[in-house]
């Protein structure tokens, strides 16, 4: 039987047939499931096709190596008795399921040798010594405290999780790992200015909900809470925060412009009115000088917050990094007035001249405006520096 599969094979060769020259190399080579896909593509297109016999021929060899070689595997895996094989054990069971479930519709359609076999019941033993393996690591791992031991165990009860949901407590095991896995932060602003920092200003720098720190690892508390073991710590510190006195300058512009003021006749030395060479009056631009005096007004009022944020680690009790963390908010409204030919004026003046006197802000209001750029710093720093 073989050998006349090999000539088959060998004469379809011969012709020049593109799909059975890749699976001969794919058999070459030993990628029988590649030889598989191939074979079932072609078949299921047309089972009774010009080179259906050589794919068929080319199916039953892969399909029988793979098998042989999947049930030699798992059968060492098996003998070498380790608790980690139970992976690759259910999954190659899987494999040879799956791969039964692909070729069964084609059957009926073509005459082949492939028997099929019945994996269920091995396929569920295996499931079952796979999903034990993963619950028994998991404890392990959990059962020896320690932050990345944790994150380990999270990670076989997370396969355990997508292997069998129902599994008896995996998911208060995930919750448990999840927990001891952690990294939680205890952030804290110390004031040491010697001025009172706004309410809202407090409570926008400590929620960290809104610096995109989303790290499943970590956790950021502003109040501590009971039975957590803070890893780490985050000190906001505030050691400047000044504020000038409202000030108001003002300066005053002369502003002095030729303009055109209609016209007139042009007259001679008798006073008559000169005309040109057609009999018609001739008249001239009349020009005349115009003047206002311009006062511009200044308000400034200006703030600065200073500090910085210390990274901390709280088991050695030693400081990891150090940031600068300051900023300056400056208000500034300018206003002009006029007296005289408003037609003297530039158009700065006039735009000017359109703003009012504005009441200066409060010295809270100032401190919140710093405040503002104050968080886009300490977002900065806080994704720049990540807790993993």
């Amino acid at each position: 039987m073989r050998t006349t599969i090999t000539l088959l094979l060998l004469a379809l060769l011969l012709t020049g047939c593109n799909s059975v020259k890749r699976n001969q190399k794919f058999l070459a080579q030993g990628d029988y499931d590649a030889v598989i896909e191939l074979a079932l593509k072609k078949l299921q297109k047309d089972p009774n096709g010009k080179n259906s016999e050589a794919h068929v021929a080319f199916l039953e060899e892969a399909f029988k190596s793979v098998v042989e070689e999947d049930q030699r595997r798992i059968a060492f895996l098996k003998k070498e008795n380790q608790p980690s094989n139970t992976r690759e054990i259910y999954y190659t069971y899987c494999d040879l399921g799956k791969r039964q479930e692909a070729i069964r519709p084609l059957l009926s359609l073509i005459d082949t040798d492939i028997q099929l076999k019945d994996y269920s019941a091995e396929i569920l033993a295996s499931k079952r010594n796979f999903a034990d393996y993963l619950f028994n690591e998991g404890n392990k791992y959990l059962s020896r405290n320690s932050i990345q031991d944790a994150r380990k165990a999270y990670g076989f009860f997370s396969d355990l999780k997508n292997l069998q949901p129902d599994y008896f407590q995996v998911d208060e095991k995930l919750d448990e790992a999840h927990f001891q896995g952690t990294d939680f932060v205890f952030v804290k602003l110390n004031n040491q200015s010697n001025q009172i920092i706004p309410f809202r200003l407090e409570r926008e720098l400590l929620d960290f909900n809104t610096y995109g720190l989303d790290d499943f690892w970590t956790e950021y508390h502003t109040q501590k809470e009971q039975g957590i073991y803070y890893n780490f710590g985050i000190d906001v510190n505030f050691d400047e925060i000044t504020i000038s006195p409202e000030r108001i300058s003002e300066k005053e512009y002369l502003r002095k412009k030729t303009i055109k003021d209609g016209w007139e006749y042009v007259l001679d030395r008798y006073g008559n009115v000169v005309k040109d060479s057609l009999g018609n009056d001739i008249k001239v631009d009349k020009f005349i000088t115009v003047t206002a005096k311009v006062t511009y007004t200044e308000q400034t009022k200006a703030t600065r917050v200073g500090g910085n944020v210390v990274y901390r680690d709280l088991n050695s009790n030693r400081i990891m990094n150090r940031h600068p963390l300051g900023t300056e908010f400056i208000f500034e409204n300018i206003f002009a007035r006029y007296r005289g030919d408003e037609r003297a004026l530039t158009q700065e003046d006039m735009q000017f001249s359109r703003n009012d006197f504005f009441p200066f802000p409060s010295n809270q209001q100032m401190v919140l405006d710093a405040g503002t750029e104050m968080k886009a710093r300490l977002k900065e720093i806080l994704q720049q520096n990540k807790l993993y």
